[in-house]
């Protein structure tokens, strides 16, 4: 990464132990780095907590950086807290670490650091950004494990141009080295959960305790319209989901569909769950500003899913229509789908159905 004149960066820091050797790095190749934590959320969740504010405040100590504290709270509970409650409130299934990179750590926080003099932003996302011909290109990281770029394909040209992935090149192995070397106080924290808002992965209970509502039972219905049930309230449920449904049934049955107009979610064998295509909308394309027709691209439809080979079109200025190769199980409304051509992201978008 080339630096900027005042050869200022601004290290997101959560107080693991990615974003700590990040900033290392960044202040080893030469950038005047200052560290911030991001305060968002104070349910009582493994998200942003002081003791997490308290690490990420020992490193920058340790590596006599400036550090700060900046309270996005209100900004969070907006943009990606209500925006995940009313999306599984209407039978979708958001990925809420898209939206919190999208508005606040590449949005609100980029706005932030400008004001205060400093020119990029880094972070310890596993990720790689590379420029050719005047453009911005996202690639996966070199460590396919660790690879993040599927909550990142949001991210818009001007964003990535003040952005650095200064672990694009490493694995975690090596990243818990560096930091275990420089004796950090992190270096063997465990990673967070996918949903850092959310205790014990309990989507439901944290829905109805934070919106303060109370989910009302309805029909588990199968394919052919049949009553096979009640469940306990539509929040509670997912499109691929087979454990919890509280169902005695002669065979495995899972959550095909959630039709939140009727209260009523829909059952069926796994290989109701199988899709042929899908639709997406609220695009954001990266490698290019439109698509040609019939693009063969990998296709990811979930962030732990394997790449599938597609072809894609796009069909208007915000859709996509995407035709798999091989059928894929589950894509769930309300999700990503992010395309890839080889180790380059193309971009993605938000589904609203696969058929």
């Amino acid at each position: 990464m080339e630096k900027t004149a005042n050869n200022k960066a601004l290290i997101a820091m959560s107080g693991g132990v990615d974003s700590s050797v990040a900033a290392y790095l960044m202040q080893r190749q030469g950038w005047d780095c200052g560290g911030v934590t991001l305060k968002l959320f104070g349910g009582g969740s493994s998200c942003c907590s002081l003791e997490d504010i308290e690490d990420a405040r020992s490193v920058a100590c340790a590596l006599e950086m400036p550090f700060y504290v900046f309270n996005f709270q209100d900004e969070f509970e907006e943009r990606v807290i209500w925006k995940f409650v009313r999306a599984y409130e209407t039978g979708l299934t958001p990925n809420p670490c898209i939206d919190c990179n999208r508005y606040l750590k590449f949005g609100k926080l980029m706005e932030r650091a400008r004001e205060l003099g400093y020119d990029r932003v880094a972070t310890g996302h596993y990720a790689r950004i590379e420029e050719q011909n005047g453009r911005r290109l996202l690639l996966r990281a070199a460590d396919n494990h660790k690879d993040q770029t599927y909550v990142l394909y949001s991210m818009t040209q001007e964003q990535l141009a003040h952005t650095v992935f200064p672990l694009g090149e490493l694995n975690k192995s090596q990243v818990r080295g560096i930091a275990e070397e420089l004796g950090f106080i992190n270096a063997k924290k465990r990673d967070s959960q996918d949903i850092c808002f959310v205790r014990d992965s309990d989507f439901g209970a944290f829905i109805e305790e934070y919106s303060r509502k109370t989910y009302p039972p309805g029909d588990f219905v199968g394919k052919n319209g049949a009553l096979l049930g009640k469940h306990r309230g539509i929040v509670r449920y997912t499109v691929g989901q087979r454990k919890g449904l509280g169902l005695a049934l002669p065979k495995p049955m899972y959550v095909c569909e959630k039709r939140a107009d009727t209260n009523t979610v829909v059952l069926g064998e796994s290989d109701d769950l199988m899709c042929g295509a899908l639709d997406a909308e609220d695009i954001n394309l990266i490698a290019a500003d439109s698509l040609p027709c019939q693009t063969r691209v990998t296709a990811k439809i979930r962030y732990g899913a394997k790449e599938a080979a597609a072809t894609v079109e796009q069909t208007g200025k915000d859709s996509l229509h995407v035709v798999f190769d091989e059928p894929q199980r589950a894509a769930a409304p309300g999700q990503a789908v992010v395309l890839y051509d080889g180790e380059y992201v193309i971009g993605g978008g938000t589904i609203i159905r696969g058929y």
